[in-house]
């Protein structure tokens, strides 16, 4: 039964890899399974870190492709929400926090556009989308950063984001990642990516990473940014214990979220 298992978990793989997604109805239908083991070989396989998790089933994380942000706004869709709320409830009235861009951090200003009892709370951000769900948020006061918009991941980068951000400073930073690795930091696709999140994390008091479970301990690119002394990793209870285990060696803080049942 366990061979079967590998087997049937190989297989999902290569059909991840081969067509790029696979829904949890096709994928119980090709092996004769019941969609309950179907979504448990899913759930070993994103704890690996081989593929993410979509609303119906699963994209493979092997070929390194950088994804676009509406691609990833499909992906672990309730532990990026749990993540966000989790980042809400840190956030007090009257701070100056930053907002990576991304679609955690997109998820993160949706708690923020829907609780309007939080007030004189000012949101900085290159992340279209989370300036999209706070434009009508009147208790929220927006900065958004310029820059060079880079449509794959709709935010702003360059030069011009970066002196935005060397003359301010934030009491949290809520930051996105393509991938996050214990030893080497958050990693992304450009050096322009880093570089502003280097920035924004340097004059932040306090730092958070947003990452679900599929984003840990990969190296999928090779652009990385350098954190600081201390910060926060906040992820979902599905996690690898020895993914979470290689950050708490090295004095990461590790929050995890818990989705609502």
């Amino acid at each position: 039964m366990k061979q079967k298992a590998l087997t049937r978990r190989d297989e999902i793989l290569r059909m991840a890899m081969t067509t790029g997604l696979a829904s949890v109805e096709e994928l119980s239908a090709a092996f004769d399974v019941t969609p309950s083991t179907i979504r448990r070989d899913l759930t070993r396989l994103t704890t690996q870190g081989k593929l993410a998790r979509t609303y119906g089933g699963a994209i493979s994380l092997a070929n390194n492709r950088e994804a676009s942000l509406t691609q990833r706004l499909g992906e672990a869709h309730e532990a990026k929400r749990a993540i966000a709320r989790w980042a809400f409830e840190q956030v007090e009235a009257g701070e100056t926090i930053a907002l990576d861009g991304g679609s955690t951090t997109a998820a993160l200003a949706e708690e923020l556009r829907s609780h309007t009892d939080l007030s004189g709370v000012c949101a900085v951000t290159a992340g279209l989308t989370a300036m999209e769900s706070l434009a009508h948020a009147d208790h929220i006061d927006v900065l958004a950063l310029g820059g060079r918009l880079r449509a794959l991941s709709q935010s702003f980068i360059g030069s011009l984001a970066e002196a935005a951000v060397s003359r301010m400073s934030f009491d949290r930073a809520f930051m996105g990642a393509d991938s996050v690795h214990a030893e080497r930091g958050i990693c992304e696709a450009s050096l322009d990516q880093t570089r502003l999140k280097e920035l924004i994390m340097e004059r932040a008091d306090h730092v958070y990473v947003l990452a679900h479970a599929a984003k840990l301990g990969q190296s999928a690119f090779h652009a990385w940014a350098v954190m600081p002394k201390h910060w926060t990793l906040v992820t979902d209870q599905s996690a690898d214990p020895g993914l979470l285990a290689a950050f708490s060696d090295r004095g990461v803080e590790v929050a995890l979220a818990t989705a609502l049942s």
